[in-house]
């Protein structure tokens, strides 16, 4: 490995055996250093991922490499030249959408072309590719603002490509993406890697980072761990079991404290419990839930996930965000279990003509988290408009927190948290004034105001920032305060609408025990998440698509009415593999994870290896591997809203 002093600008690319060489990058804003002289290689056709929780540096990182922004010190050759003389052949798609939402689609593309000095003929000639290839060239008169969350990443996309670059590179570029849109968003990043074009990628959705060649851990602006998904995954030497027992809040706690276990954390119905040995964890964690009271319903080792690992090696590095306990100062009144905290009978909504949500019925009970699913456009925040009062129905009934009729009385919004997609803070607040203001809305009683502050700011990990403007405020940061102001009043029932989009895991799992413990004290959640390994940690889910609800059951459940099996093959040609059973099956059944294809099929899974790998032999194509694996919510997911798709229901465009 050569030091950075050696390196040095090379004129003819094909030299360049990495297509991306970083030596002791370093970053710093005053005397807070963001990125803390990190080396990093990234080959030519890889798809890198650069994973880590908020304020990690991955950011400064991306503007650094897209030449956006000068390094305290340090190199970056892309493809044998300074990241800033690099330009030309380097696309960078930013965090926020980098769209102008008043102009067309094609307008957006013609003005990224004509700044990149594109001819006409080009510009016409690309942009007219790529919207072929990501299925929107329907829409170039639509106004990039009119355009679904997906489909604005797609448009994003299309402007960074028609500069056709060497280096792509997209930060959080799926974040508040449905999962119908990420997946078709991630078989273009695959063709697109196959064709030779170099991908970066930082992504805080750890099932995504799955899909990567390659992934490193970037925290407090250093690298810390690079390699494989898998590598990753078995670097620490853990197994994970699944727990399913009673009173998991407490089960957790006392696993979690437990010595000889690495790391306890709820999902949904049962624990993610993580130890070094199988047989002697399953041993240890029945003795500790035994000696407690707790009886057992099941126990099952299964592979750890790489989310699992990501969250033990922050653990390691950092002290996980321990939130002060929530100063409780209400106690729930006693109700029957078959009390229903939020309802919906046969409710309806159009707007003229369009049916946005036609006949959904749907009950969550005091004490359980519901997670309502969907695509964009599937009308989940209409239906969530209705069941808390902020939009009439046109037909059926919507029940909350026990009144059926005016759900916009005084009494009722004070039993009522809502967090909204978009954040529902004033970004020209200070963090303390943005808590005052929801404190003064929700009438908090004055004697209790400070102490519920302490708490928001202690649960976001801001002690002493109260003065600090909100709009400063990285995104997962201003989720974990938009929370905190939701459920200072302690209501009976919550609503959150994505409320981890953008939060990295250590938070995320944060949020998550906070919500949890919020359920076991009675309160009723309601949830939507486009993040499909979050919805696990909900008790029932129901999926929505065009407008219906046509499913629903506890995660579990959901996953074992599945017809048919998804097999998973590891081969030496996977991007290969991939297009050639897309071109002969129905193209949602095949995804690519990485150097993994996961295909979904009806036949039994000892006839469906036998054929499939008979197909890719007579191609050439070797397999190494070749296995059934289990159903993912994503996976449940996309089958649901392709067999509606085959019904004619799909959400508009």
């Amino acid at each position: 490995m050569r030091e950075p002093s050696q390196l040095r600008a090379i004129s003819n690319p094909r030299e360049v055996e990495s297509a991306i060489q970083v030596r002791g990058l370093r970053k710093a804003y005053g005397d807070i250093e963001a990125v803390g002289g990190i080396d990093l290689d990234v080959q030519r056709g890889e798809i890198f991922g650069l994973i880590g929780p908020d304020g990690a540096g991955k950011t400064s990182t991306f503007q650094i490499l897209g030449g956006v922004m000068a390094a305290t010190s340090g190199e970056a050759i892309m493809l044998g030249h300074s990241a800033r003389d690099a330009r030309s052949y380097v696309g960078y798609l930013t965090q926020v959408f980098s769209l102008y939402h008043d102009l067309t689609v094609a307008e957006n593309l013609r003005y990224v072309g004509e700044l990149r000095r594109l001819s006409d003929k080009e510009i016409a000639e690309r942009g007219r590719r790529y919207l072929e290839k990501f299925g929107m060239d329907r829409f170039t008169d639509r106004l990039a603002g009119k355009l679904s969350g997906g489909m604005k990443q797609k448009l994003s996309l299309a402007c960074a490509l028609i500069i056709e670059p060497k280096i792509l590179l997209l930060d959080e570029p799926t974040t508040g993406v449905d999962p119908v849109s990420r997946r078709e968003f991630w078989d273009a990043l695959a063709d697109l890697s196959s064709q030779g074009i170099t991908i970066v990628i930082a992504t805080p959705y750890l099932d995504e980072a799955e899909r990567c060649t390659r992934v490193a851990l970037m925290h407090e602006g250093r690298i810390h761990q690079t390699g494989t998904p898998r590598e990753l995954r078995d670097h620490l030497g853990l197994q994970r079991l699944i727990v399913r027992a009673q009173d998991l809040s407490r089960a957790e706690d006392l696993l979690d404290e437990t010595k000889g276990i690495d790391d306890a954390q709820r999902f949904g119905d049962h624990l993610d419990v993580m130890v070094t040995d199988a047989a002697a964890g399953e041993k240890l964690t029945r003795e500790t839930l035994q000696t407690a009271g707790i009886a057992i319903e099941e126990i099952k080792v299964a592979s750890p996930t790489l989310e699992n690992s990501f969250v033990a090696m922050l653990r390691h590095l950092e002290d996980e965000i321990r939130a002060t306990p929530f100063p409780v100062k209400r106690k729930f009144q006693e109700r029957p279990a078959s009390a229903i905290a939020i309802g919906a009978r046969d409710l309806a909504k159009t707007f003229g003509d369009f049916e946005a949500v036609k006949q959904i019925s749907l009950e969550v009970k005091y004490g359980e988290i519901y997670g309502l699913l969907g695509a964009n456009g599937a009308g989940k925040t209409t239906t969530i408009k209705m069941l808390c009062g902020l939009l009439e129905p046109t037909d059926g009934e919507a029940e909350l927190a026990g009144e059926t009729g005016s759900l916009r009385s005084s009494d009722v919004r004070q039993r009522v948290g809502y967090m909204s997609q978009k954040f529902s803070l004033y970004d020209d607040l200070t963090i303390d004034e943005n808590l005052d203001f929801f404190a003064g809305v929700y009438r908090v009683p004055l004697a209790e105001r400070a102490e519920k502050k302490r708490w928001v700011l202690s649960f976001s990990g801001l002690q002493g920032r109260g003065k600090q403007m909100t709009g400063s405020l990285p995104g997962g940061w201003k989720q974990r305060v938009a929370f905190g102001a939701a459920v200072m009043h302690e209501p009976s029932v919550l609503f959150l609408d994505e409320p981890t989009s953008g939060v990295d895991p250590l938070a995320r799992r944060a949020f998550w025990k906070m919500i949890n413990s919020f359920a076991d004290r009675g309160m009723g959640i309601l949830v939507t998440t486009h993040y499909l390994e979050e919805a696990e940690q909900c008790n029932r889910l129901g999926l929505m698509v065009a407008g219906e609800l046509v499913a629903q059951g506890a995660p579990s459940d959901l996953k074992a009415q599945q017809k048919g099996h998804v097999l998973e093959f590891v081969t030496d040609a996977p991007q290969r593999a991939n297009n050639l059973l897309k071109t002969e099956m129905e193209s949602w059944r095949v995804s690519l994870f990485g150097d993994r294809l996961h295909v979904v099929v009806d036949e039994d899974a000892e006839s469906g290896i036998k054929r499939i790998a008979g197909r890719l032999a007579r191609e050439h194509i070797n397999i190494a591997r070749a296995a059934k694996v289990p159903y993912s919510l994503e996976d449940v997911f996309i089958a649901v809203v392709e067999k509606m798709k085959r019904q004619g229901k799909s959400a508009e465009e």
